[in-house]
């Protein structure tokens, strides 16, 4: 063949070549545009503008905004019902405006403008008063039905439906939200689900130990010396004392521990309860070594760091200043003392207190949390009653707590190891290593076999469902009064003007009050403790006392903060201590609460009026807590009653 009959097909090979290129190259074109489209709209949706607010507004309540997805040094203009404001994104492309107050109820409008770009947003403001409104329908219903969880359910409803709007559809939802939303939330916080599995395992440990005889072993041993009442009451505060790692490990282990020993000394279940309730948390709140101390550390530090004049002081250094001036936590304690060495009571206590003399150590209602007792948890027959077989399960459940929390840490101070530890990470540790250690040594010793070892754990485990049920429900309360911003509500309400000397008393009662509504003791802390500290320090600044002449107000107003917060823990119903002190008791939890509550009011008021209030103007402390224990001695002396007699 020529080469010129070869010319068509290379010419039509080259045509081929050249359209196959421009075909690649069209769709290489669309492909580009399609990416650049989609990088546009990515860099579009990673910078969208956005408006972020509470769950819902309070009227009158300086609440706080944020405008998010500007630019690094952007201005930003922000309107709410019409009055404009302006902030420059930080790093984060962030904007914060802070105590902003809307006047008026219903929905307000909202305004974002970055750049060209405006956004719009509406939120409800709801008056004030209805964001307390939910715990205190809790809290009444508790006492008046004497039953927590309708209690519960139907604050719960009324704070899921004031989130939503107060119509058929707003409550209809709410009602929906307060399982789905609220429960779940509670349930799947790691935290909280840390809490409950070592609740339950510290119940499997008891049941095990109980079944083995060793619980039983260690009350006969207590018997020989504690033959009274009296005798009782005090090795259960001494217990109390010795278990100062955590509240909960506290409560759990000597409820549990005392209650065969005052079951057979004929001690009513609700004064253990009040005795485990009442050493638990105020040891735990003033303790050098707990798991409380660090996380109060750290909120002091937090608080003070932003303050020019105490940024470099050291927050466990303020901590320790403040401890003398804890008078409710130590008049607490000193208080359970005197009525168990005294053997008085007053009040529904000492009602308690007689029917327990006369047989009945149980409340007469029914309906009381399903403690760690039973036939499947009673110790078997014809074995060997050995109380190492408690002794050692429990020992190594308080010494793997304190490891653990020193292993967790960091640093290479004791300050701050506790300061970065890990509490809950360190219970579950503890907790499970007991239950092992408990478990190998009845196996081991032929006592159970694996089958009746495994039974006792679940019987111990299984009676703490009841109280866990009603724990994840004071927790989704909790939460739902942080939606409505009912903390923010009481500050305002009670921190308009405060005359220097009684910081430390308004510190206290809005701490006592805020635990008492939400139920809890580290949110309360965690919630007042940066908006105390620098309102006293702002006071003394403009009182000419921000030295040492008066930072017995400094002092004071921190310790008000933890101490308040343990108050209204104690005295509330749906407070999660108060809960476990039921539970590890075996007690009926509102008479539980019933019976506490006379107590803690007369050591809390003795406190903010003989300790905290003069303190604020200089009395020594150490007066002050010598007089209220001398006060206190005398309320019990004129008012008290033997059960005895």
């Amino acid at each position: 063949m020529h080469l010129h009959d070869k010319m068509p097909s290379i010419q039509s090979g080259r045509n081929n070549n050249i359209n196959t290129r421009k075909l690649v190259s069209r769709h290489l074109s669309i492909i580009l545009s399609v990416a650049g489209f989609l990088a546009a709209a990515v860099s579009f949706s990673a910078n969208a503008i956005e408006i972020e607010t509470p769950a819902v507004g309070l009227s009158g309540i300086p609440m706080d905004y944020v405008v998010s997805g500007a630019v690094p040094g952007e201005s930003v203009k922000f309107i709410i019902d019409g009055d404009s404001y302006n902030a420059t994104a930080d790093t984060e492309g962030r904007a914060e405006f802070s105590a902003i107050a809307i006047d008026g109820a219903g929905e307000a409008q909202l305004s974002a403008t970055v750049g060209d770009e405006t956004v719009d947003r509406q939120i409800r403001v709801i008056p004030g008063w209805l964001s307390v409104l939910p715990a205190v329908m809790a809290i009444v219903v508790a006492l008046t039905l004497r039953n927590v969880i309708p209690a519960l359910l139907l604050g719960l409803w009324l704070g899921a439906t004031a989130l939503q709007s107060f119509t058929f559809t707003g409550a209809g939802v709410g009602l929906l939200d307060t399982f789905q939303v609220y429960v779940r939330g509670a349930l799947a916080d790691s935290d909280r689900a840390s809490i409950v599995l070592f609740t339950m395992m510290i119940g499997g440990m008891v049941g095990i130990i109980t079944r083995n005889g060793g619980m039983a072993s260690i009350v006969l041993a207590i018997v020989s010396r504690a033959k009274t009442a009296i005798g009782g009451q005090v090795a259960v505060w001494f217990m109390g004392l010795m278990i100062f790692f955590d509240d909960y490990s506290n409560t759990l282990v000597v409820g549990n521990t005392a209650r065969s020993l005052t079951d057979h000394l004929k001690i009513s279940r609700e004064k253990l309860a009040y005795i485990v309730d009442s050493t638990a948390a105020p040891v735990a709140c003033i303790a050098l070594i707990t798991t409380w101390i660090g996380y109060q550390i750290g909120l002091i530090d937090q608080a003070m760091g932003t303050i020019e004049g105490l940024a470099d002081v050291q927050a466990y250094t303020v901590f320790i200043q403040s401890i003398p001036y804890s008078f409710y936590p130590i008049l607490a304690i000193v208080f359970v003392l005197l009525v168990a060495a005294t053997g008085l009571d007053f009040g529904p206590m000492y009602a308690a207190e007689v029917r327990a003399r006369n047989g009945q150590v149980k409340p007469v209602m029914a309906e009381a949390l399903p403690a760690l007792e039973g036939e499947e948890l009673a110790p078997k027959d014809n074995i060997p009653l050995r109380a190492f077989n408690a002794f050692i399960p429990i020992i190594v459940l308080i010494v793997g707590l304190g490891a653990s929390l020193f292993a967790l840490g960091e640093g290479s101070t004791v300050t701050e190891i506790l300061a970065t530890t890990k509490p809950y990470q360190a219970m579950m540790y503890s907790s499970f290593v007991g239950v092992l250690v408990a478990a190998t040594m009845t196996i081991g010793q032929g006592i159970l076999s694996v089958h009746e070892t495994i039974d006792a754990w679940y019987g111990g485990l299984r009676a703490t469902l009841f109280g866990m049920i009603i724990l994840i429900l004071a927790w989704s309360l909790s939460d739902v009064t942080a939606a409505l911003s009912t903390a923010k509500f009481l500050v305002t309400l009670f921190a308009d003007s405060i005359p220097v000397a009684l910081i430390p008393a308004i510190a206290f009662i809005l701490a006592a009050m805020t635990a008492f509504t939400t139920g809890t003791s580290w949110g309360t802390m965690a919630i007042l403790m940066p908006l105390v500290i620098p309102l006293a320090w702002a006071v003394m600044i403009v009182h000419g006392i921000a030295d040492p002449s008066g930072m017995h107000i400094f002092y004071s107003s921190v310790a008000c903060v933890l101490a308040g917060a343990v108050w209204g823990d104690h005295c509330s119903p749906i407070s999660d201590t108060t809960v476990l002190s039921s539970i590890a008791s075996g007690c009926n939890h509102i008479e539980h609460v019933r019976t506490q509550l006379p107590y803690a009011l007369v050591v809390g008021a003795v406190g903010l009026i003989v300790g905290t209030v003069p303190a604020g103007f200089g009395l020594p402390p150490w007066i002050s807590l010598l007089a209220g224990v001398a006060i206190l001695y005398g309320i019990l002396k004129t008012f008290g009653r033997s059960a005895e007699a």
